[in-house]
């Protein structure tokens, strides 16, 4: 049997039970995947991440109750936070590396500034799928035009809209997509979001930064600006502040640590 550190952290949140929470789970060496999917199934979150020394930093891995992913922000946040405040206390740069490539997390007092891949987004014909699923028609559906976080985007009108949302799991399962996001303008931030992946057993993710790598290169180019306030108005909720760098986005929030423990495997 094999003992294992555990932080839960909730990201993207300056308090406890706000945000998205994430486990950390530091490694010496990899574990099997089976072990490390099984983990994950355990702990129920939306994300579990597990990294490794390497000569540069860390690699990073992470893995939802269903599937490892190839992108995930707020996990990627907690990380960070556990290597700054119990691994190697006060660092204020980390770089992983990771399926998506290098991510560097640079901490700044509270807040951590995520170094992430912009993700373009085009229209896209679903044939009226998005409107089935959601119950509601978009202004428009658009597509991830490639990258890694193949994920589609609804338009709505309102932030009202985005937060009625009730939409129909085993539909968006069904869309040819990996979740689907659902976006308008905020009333007192510049836009609003949701995020659903029933593909990856995760109903509603709470706050999802992937999902900000298609969102922040739409918003920056209809509003006009590079640096914007976002929240994504799930029932936890979590703030970011943005920034459009073209081939880049930078997602910044703070974190609130949960728990520490050990896992037994």
């Amino acid at each position: 049997m094999t003992e294992i550190a555990l932080y839960q952290v909730d990201a993207f949140t300056d308090r406890v039970f706000g945000g998205n929470p994430a486990a950390v789970c530091p490694l010496e060496a990899w574990l099997p995947d089976e072990t490390m999917q099984a983990i994950a199934f355990e702990n129920n979150l939306s994300e579990t991440a597990f990294f490794v020394a390497n000569g540069t930093g860390y690699h990073l891995r992470w893995f939802t109750p269903a599937i490892e992913v190839q992108l995930c922000g707020h996990a990627t946040l907690a990380a960070a936070y556990v290597i700054a405040n119990h691994i190697n206390r006060g660092v204020e740069k980390v770089l992983f590396d990771s399926a998506s490539g290098p991510l560097l997390v640079v901490r700044r007092g509270e807040v951590y500034t995520l170094d992430f891949p912009a993700i373009a987004s085009a229209p896209f014909d679903d044939k009226g799928a998005v409107s089935e699923a959601l119950g509601v028609t978009p202004q428009a559906v658009l597509k991830a035009e490639k990258g890694k976080a193949r994920k589609m985007m609804a338009v709505l009108a309102s932030e009202t809209e985005v937060r009625d949302v009730d939409p129909y799991l085993a539909r968006v399962a069904r869309l040819p997509a990996q979740g689907l996001i659902v976006t308008a303008p905020g009333d007192d931030c510049d836009f609003v979001s949701r995020y659903f992946a029933p593909h990856a057993g995760i109903d509603e993710d709470p706050v999802t930064g992937s999902a900000h790598c298609l969102l922040v290169p739409y918003w920056a180019e209809r509003l006009g600006r590079k640096k914007m306030e976002a929240r994504q108005i799930s029932a936890r909720g979590g703030s970011l502040t943005v920034e459009d760098l073209d081939d880049r986005v930078l997602l910044s929030g703070r974190a609130a640590p949960y728990l520490e423990g050990r896992l037994r495997v």
